[in-house]
């Protein structure tokens, strides 16, 4: 018989019986259609959820949305609403910050109206807040930008909380305007009356510049004090269109609560200096008012230090207990012969700008100097130095095994303090982040590499 070749040979049928074949059909038909379910009832990409409706409509279904439950998309346009509010008030109040300096100030300077020293004194630190806010507009109006570039229209990658916190020093800068309102219009009031061409000028630009929007000087002053106590409620909006998930959210809470304690401190400093006129009040739980104590005690420590505030670190804060020893004997004889008191104890580093801008984002210099500034516990409503800032370049920090609830600062030279937390743990973080600069600032090192032990001449050596 001749060989048949296998090329000669056609297959008829397609390899797969008939049973199987059906069964295969079957099976497809299963999958797809537990892929179209699942597609039917997958869930919201930001709350989980599955029971929302599925647009059948195709030209509906590829406009909504992917992935979002009705819910979730009415949050996010709440969302964007509310960053884009944020922003634009923003940019309102730096408009009517340039309508100050250029329709009011400057023209008055020119005219030669008033003297520096009272064009400080109603206008204070304008310029400082205009600076602020262009910096501060500048970089929101980036992020909006990027993100429509980047295709996110529901701007879910603007973060308005970590922007806010890189420019919480601006919130002093508030208060020193805040501060000196009620002097200031007493001022304006004062040389009202006093000098005539004052009052021609202010009553010609109310009526006649069409810039003004016939407002007077007294109402455009009045722009930080509305801008300022406007922001808790800008963040609050945002917060709650904003889900736990978002990375910003933390962000947002904490720059919230940042705002609403420096308001309380200033609240607190009006009434002590006697003036009649607060900010609108917010409630105070424990944490505010924890946080606007080391708000006054952060500018008790930078009055006394003299130190640029965007060039101040703040690295460590709070309540530690200190004993001064008469002698290097106390080790033997332990920390319980020691007599302590509470003491409120600040750790401030000083660093080298990189730039002259003190809103350079960039990374911080290298240290110039490192001081621990100790506070008395409040009396009669006031904070009170124990005695000059430690400065750590000439000080030497050590501890012995024999007493590891306590550490040592001596100061070369002088005095030894003995430092101790309730918590033990902390008391060696303290330790720790103080001995950091004290050996990296510390003078005694270039003598020869000498040792703290070779220097100070006390009965027990410490590591």
């Amino acid at each position: 018989a001749t060989r048949t070749k296998s090329a000669d040979v056609e297959r008829a049928d397609s390899g797969i019986g008939q049973m199987p074949a059906r069964k295969w059909r079957n099976r497809a038909s299963e999958t797809l259609s537990s892929l179209q379910a699942w597609e039917a009832h997958r869930p919201c990409t930001d709350c989980g959820e599955r029971d929302f409706p599925v647009e059948t409509d195709v030209q509906n279904c590829n406009q909504r949305r992917a992935d979002l439950c009705e819910k979730c998309r009415k949050r996010r346009t709440e969302r964007k609403e509310s960053v884009l509010e944020f922003v634009n008030t923003e940019a309102s109040y730096g408009e009517d910050l340039r309508i100050i300096k250029e329709e009011f100030y400057l023209p008055m300077q020119a005219a030669g109206l008033l003297s520096q020293e009272q064009l400080q004194g109603i206008f204070s630190n304008i310029q400082e807040l205009i600076d602020l806010n262009e910096s501060f507009l500048e970089i929101l109006q980036e992020e909006i930008d990027q993100a429509f570039d980047q295709g996110d229209d529901d701007l879910m990658t603007v973060c308005i909380g970590e922007i806010f916190l890189e420019f919480v020093n601006m919130l002093p800068a508030f208060q020193t305007y805040c501060l000196q309102q009620s002097s200031s219009v007493n001022m304006l009031n004062a040389l009202e009356k006093e000098k005539e061409l004052l009052r021609i000028f202010l009553n010609v630009s109310q009526n006649d510049n069409t810039a003004l929007r016939r407002m007077n000087l007294r109402s455009f002053l009045m722009a930080p004090l509305q801008r300022v106590t406007k922001y808790p409620l800008l963040l609050s909006r945002i917060i709650k269109a904003t889900t736990e998930y978002h990375p910003d959210h933390g962000s947002l809470r904490e720059a919230k609560s940042r705002i609403e304690s420096h308001l309380e401190h200033i609240n607190m400093k009006t009434k002590q200096e006697g003036n009649t006129w607060t900010l609108r009040s917010f409630r105070q739980d424990s944490k505010k008012k924890r946080e606007v104590i080391n708000i006054e005690m952060r500018e008790t420590a930078l009055k006394t230090v003299g130190w640029l505030r965007e060039e101040t670190r703040f690295v460590m804060e709070g309540s530690l207990q200190l004993a001064q020893p008469p002698d290097g004997q106390w080790v033997k004889k332990g920390s319980k012969t020691l007599k302590f008191q509470n003491m409120q104890v600040l750790l401030l580093v000083n660093m080298k700008r990189v730039s002259e801008s003190s809103l350079e984002s960039a990374e911080p210099g290298p240290v110039k100097d490192a001081v621990l500034v100790l506070i008395r516990d409040k009396n009669n409503g006031k904070f009170h130095l124990l005695r000059e800032p430690l400065r750590l370049s000439n000080c030497i920090v050590s501890t012995d095994p024999d007493c590891d609830d306590t550490f040592e600062l001596i100061e070369i030279r002088r005095e030894a303090f003995v430092f101790r937390d309730s918590d033990r743990a902390r008391t060696h973080h303290w330790f720790r982040q103080i001995r950091r600069y004290s050996r990296e600032l510390g003078s005694w090192k270039k003598r020869r590499n000498a040792l703290p032990n070779i220097m100070i001449s006390t009965p027990h050596t410490r590591p």
